[in-house]
C-alpha cells in the first residue's frame, strides 16, 4: 500500500489531503454539498492510481542497436519497442533511456495516447566520440495520469551493448623486410632466426599428446618438451603498445595514448588485411585478447577481433617496460614482424625495448614525441632523452620514426616503410668503405 501510495504526485497528495478535511468537516457540519466535493477530490486521484497501477504492470518493452559496434565518429541507432497490453487504456508515458555520459545526454520522449494494444517504435541516435564498450539501458518509464495525479516508475531489465573502437586510417602498402615466419616455406626463415631445434619444438602444454614428446630435447632443456604442431604457410605481426601512464602526456580523446590506440588499430588492421595473422600486446591484462588474429578464418573477423581488444585498451599506472620481455617470450610471439607504438621512453628502457629485436625478423617502432601534445613546447632535456632512445633502437636494428601531434599517419607509416634498419645501413656502409679501401 505505502509502495502504492508513493507514486502520488503532489497534485495528488494535495487532493487527498484537501478532499480528507472537506469530507470530515461536511460530516461534523453535516453539509452534503461539501461531503460530494470532499468525497470527488478523493475519488479522483485514487482512480487515477488505480489505472496507473494496472497500466504499469501491462507494459513490456525491448530494445536493438544497429549497428552493435561503430568507429569513433560513426553513428549508431537505438530502437525501442513499446507495447501496452492491458485493455484499460494508459495515460501520458515519459520514456528515458540510460546511457553512459560519454555517448551524451540521456533520451527522453513523451508519449500521449497510449491506448489498449498499443505499440510504439522509438529511435535515436548517438555519435559516439570516445572509443569503449558501453551498455545501453535499462529503460526507464513513468507512467502519469492526464491529470497529473498519479507518477508511477518502472525499470526493464534489457539492456543492450555498443562497441566503439577506434578510428582506422587507410595506410599505404610498403614494402615489410623479413615479413613472414610459420612453417612450410616459412620454416627456413624462422629457424635461421630462432635455430632448428627451437623453431620444431615447444614446451609441454597441459593437454597436448604425450606421443609428441621430444626426448632428447626434454634432456637437452630439462624440462618437457614436445614437437610443434604443423602451422600454415603464413606471416605474422605482433603489435606492442605502450600503455603505461608515465609514457604518455594530453587529456581524453586528445591525449598521446589515444594517438597510439589509433595508431595500433591503423597497423593492425592494414596487416590483416594483407593476410597476417596479427598479436596485441598490452599491460592492459586480461581484457585485452593476446590470441592471433587469424585471417585464415576471414579478414574480417580478425579485424573486428583486434578492434574489439583495442577498444577497451585503458592507461595503466603500474605498466612497466621490465615485463614486455615476458609478455614477448614463447617463439610464437617473438618470430615474424614486430611493430612497436612507444610513448616516452628514457635511455634504460630504451635498451630493453631493444632487446625485444631478438627473434623477430624485422623490427618498426613508431616513437611519439609526447611533448608535443603538451601546451609546454618543446624541452631540450625531452629533446636529448627522445633522441637517445631512438639511438638505441637504431642501433639494435629497429626502424624508427618518431611522430609528433598533428602529423598524418599514413605519411609516417610510408616514412617507417622506407627506411633500412640501422645494422644493414652500417653493414652496408662498410662493405662500400672495403671497397674503396680496396
Amino acid at each position: 500500500m505505502n509502495d502504492a501510495l508513493s507514486g502520488l504526485t503532489r497534485r495528488g497528495w494535495t487532493f487527498l489531503a484537501v478532499g480528507g478535511g472537506a469530507v470530515l468537516a461536511a460530516v461534523l457540519a453535516g453539509q452534503r454539498d461539501v461531503l460530494r466535493v470532499g468525497l470527488l477530490l478523493v475519488v479522483v486521484p485514487a482512480i487515477s492510481l488505480m489505472v496507473a497501477l494496472r497500466s504499469r504492470v501491462r507494459l513490456a518493452a525491448s530494445r536493438s542497436v544497429e549497428p552493435p559496434r561503430v568507429s569513433v565518429g560513426e553513428r549508431a541507432t537505438v530502437r525501442l519497442q513499446l507495447a501496452n497490453s492491458a485493455r484499460i487504456p494508459t495515460g501520458v508515458l515519459l520514456v528515458e533511456d540510460s546511457i553512459p555520459f560519454t555517448l551524451g545526454a540521456r533520451p527522453r520522449f513523451v508519449l500521449d495516447h497510449v491506448w489498449s494494444r498499443f505499440r510504439r517504435d522509438v529511435t535515436y541516435s548517438i555519435d559516439p566520440v570516445v572509443r569503449g564498450r558501453y551498455k545501453v539501458g535499462p529503460l526507464t518509464v513513468r507512467v502519469t495520469d492526464p491529470f497529473g495525479m498519479v507518477e508511477l516508475r518502472r525499470a526493464f531489465s534489457d539492456v543492450g551493448t555498443l562497441i566503439v573502437t577506434p578510428t582506422v586510417h587507410q595506410l599505404p602498402p610498403v614494402r615489410l623486410v623479413g615479413e613472414w615466419s610459420g612453417s612450410g616455406e616459412s620454416r627456413p626463415r624462422a629457424i635461421a632466426a630462432a635455430g632448428e631445434e627451437d623453431a620444431t619444438i615447444r614446451a609441454y602444454r597441459i593437454g597436448d599428446d604425450m606421443r609428441r614428446v621430444h626426448w632428447r630435447a626434454t634432456a637437452h632443456h630439462g624440462e618437457l618438451m614436445v614437437r610443434r604442431e604443423e602451422q600454415p604457410w603464413q606471416s605474422r605481426a605482433t603489435l606492442l603498445l605502450d600503455t603505461r601512464t608515465s609514457g604518455h602526456t594530453g587529456e581524453g580523446i586528445d591525449s598521446s595514448l589515444e594517438w597510439s590506440v589509433t595508431a595500433a588499430a591503423s597497423v593492425g588492421v592494414h596487416l590483416a588485411e594483407r593476410g597476417y595473422a596479427v598479436r596485441l600486446v598490452t599491460d592492459h591484462g586480461g581484457a585485452v585478447s593476446t590470441n592471433w588474429h587469424d585471417p585464415a578464418s576471414g579478414p574480417g573477423d580478425a579485424k573486428v577481433s583486434l578492434l574489439d581488444a583495442l577498444a577497451v585498451v585503458q592507461p595503466q599506472r603500474d605498466a612497466s617496460v621490465g615485463r614486455w620481455p615476458d609478455l614477448l617470450s614463447g617463439a610464437e610471439a617473438a618470430t615474424g614482424l614486430l611493430v612497436g607504438v612507444f610513448g616516452r621512453l628514457t635511455e634504460p628502457e630504451a635498451h630493453v625495448v631493444a632487446g625485444l629485436r631478438q627473434g623477430s625478423t624485422a623490427a618498426l617502432a613508431v616513437v611519439l614525441d609526447v611533448m608535443s601534445w603538451t601546451s609546454l613546447g618543446e624541452n631540450s632535456r625531452e629533446q636529448v632523452r627522445l633522441t637517445a632512445g631512438v639511438q638505441v633502437l637504431r642501433s639494435a636494428g629497429w626502424n624508427v620514426i618518431v611522430a609528433k601531434r598533428g602529423e598524418h599517419l599514413a605519411t609516417l607509416w610510408e616514412r617507417l616503410g622506407l627506411q633500412r634498419p640501422a645494422v644493414q645501413a652500417q653493414a652496408a656502409a662498410g662493405v662500400s668503405t672495403g671497397r674503396e679501401a680496396s
